[in-house]
């Protein structure tokens, strides 16, 4: 139930049964030796397995978001707040113009949590429309089997080293990394950021056995779709 799979005819045909959609929002930003696109690959792709089941269509991925920290790794782009903001607003008035009233956005990235702000400004004058930002990696069950696997795990560890977000050719460091000083990291430029986070690793192993991460993707597939099920109201 890609939106990319579908025409305008058949999305017309869904709603006459079903008001939900999910809306998926990542980044493009540095993850060490995985994929510039990460945030994006994965907002995207637990998305599309939780809904696939249920028969909800999805749109395709935001993949761009607010990240500014960031800035000194090529391949990084960033959007300011304001834009972040004002896109996702349009993109829900879009939505909601069609007749979508139960609305899943699906976060991969962390940087992106004001949007979680402007959700509730906006259903207060949108109320027969209902609105969910659901971070993925962070929900209870999947970030609880993260932690119980490696309680230092971060950004661009393991735990965002599945075999959709790896990289022909590169080879992922042996062992692990020490946690960057996140207190230190919050205050500094962009280019004083790269240097204490060298290779942009944050924390924890580089990789891990593909059966507790897939294990860990399966658990982040279910939370998500239990919360396309809803309860709504």
């Amino acid at each position: 139930m890609k939106i990319a799979d579908m025409n305008w005819m058949q999305v017309e045909a869904y709603l006459k049964a079903d008001d939900r959609c999910l809306l998926p929002i990542g980044c493009t930003e540095q993850h060490a030796y995985l994929s510039l696109a990460v945030d994006a690959i994965l907002a995207e792709r637990v998305a599309v397995e939780a809904a696939e089941p249920l028969g909800v269509p999805v749109f395709p991925v935001l993949p761009f978001g607010i990240t500014p920290s960031f800035m000194s790794y090529p391949g990084t782009v960033t959007l300011k707040v304001e834009t972040m903001v004002r896109v996702v607003q349009d993109l829900l008035d879009s939505l909601d113009h069609q007749g979508f009233r139960r609305i899943l956005i699906v976060n991969g990235h962390g940087g992106n949590q004001p949007v979680a702000a402007v959700i509730g400004e906006w259903m207060a004058a949108h109320p027969r429309t209902r609105v969910r930002m659901h971070n993925w990696w962070s929900a209870p069950k999947t970030m609880g089997y993260v932690k119980a696997q490696d309680p230092q795990s971060a950004h661009a560890s393991w735990m965002e080293n599945l075999p959709w977000t790896r990289l022909a050719g590169v080879t992922q460091p042996e062992g692990r990394k020490a946690p960057v000083d996140y207190q230190r990291y919050a205050v500094l430029p962009p280019d004083a950021a790269r240097d204490l986070a060298g290779d942009g690793n944050f924390g924890g192993a580089y990789e891990r056995p593909d059966a507790e991460v897939l294990e860990m993707w399966r658990i982040a597939v279910e939370e998500t779709r239990a919360l396309i099920e809803g309860p709504w109201a």
